[in-house]
């Protein structure tokens, strides 16, 4: 399995609430988030990771540089408008066939995430498994639809009757996605949320694994919060 992070965004809010530290070099339990990212993927049969990070993270950029995973590790280093953006400049450099993307900033416990990857490597009748969560704590989360086979039938911004989950910022597919991703750019389309769409609206059978929490990091009260999660058991 091949994986990859989004790690691009400028961490401003945690910036501007006294966090000195880059988001990805924000440790958590003592683990700066990215590599705890890595490591965890390294447990999960990882054959190589992928990293995006923006032009002005030098203090990651070093880190990342000076970082030896054991694995094909390769660092982009571009700034992009948006995280779809980020997306589109990794596919240039992922290897072919299955990946799993996620941002660097979503925390999850560790086995639920490996039960999520045992799932989708076994799953031969998708074109892409979505980590779903019922747990709704972001501030603009993206609600998703699915069908009684968990086959993902819509994503929305706002909340509908019966709205059961939203997307946890982890995705499973393969370079089959990639024309679509293509697609988006060069129509002038931004954000991860409307490839999504996209990709639902092109025929493909996307399927969503729920995690009963998944969370985000984005404000500094947030990192107390995510080293006591990744805790429980």
């Amino acid at each position: 399995m091949n994986y990859a992070i989004i790690a691009a965004g400028e961490g401003s809010r945690l910036a501007q609430e006294g966090v000195a530290k880059p988001k990805p070099l924000v440790e958590l339990n003592g683990e700066p988030m990215v590599k705890r990212l890595i490591n965890i993927f390294k447990r999960c049969n990882a054959q190589s990771v992928t990293i995006i990070i923006n032009e002005f993270m030098t203090e990651v950029r070093e880190a990342l540089e000076a970082y030896d995973p054991g694995i094909p590790f390769k660092v982009v280093v571009k700034t992009t408008p948006s995280s779809m953006h980020s997306f589109y400049e990794l596919s240039k450099v992922l290897p072919r066939g299955k990946f799993c993307l996620t941002t660097v900033d979503t925390i999850f416990r560790e086995p639920d995430f490996a039960r999520y990857i045992e799932a989708f490597e076994a799953d031969d009748s998708s074109d892409g498994m979505w980590a779903v969560t019922p747990f709704i704590e972001d501030e603009k989360p993206l609600y998703v639809s699915v069908d009684e086979q968990m086959k993902i039938t819509g994503f929305h911004d706002t909340a509908f009757p019966g709205a059961r989950y939203v997307s946890g910022g982890i995705y499973a597919m393969s370079d089959k996605a990639f024309p679509v991703l293509e697609h988006c750019i060069e129509n002038g389309i931004s954000r991860m949320r409307n490839f999504q769409r996209a990709l639902v609206e092109a025929g493909f059978n996307l399927k969503a694994f729920s995690i009963d929490k998944i969370i985000d990091v984005d404000h500094a009260s947030d990192i107390a919060v995510a080293q006591e999660f990744i805790k429980e058991k």
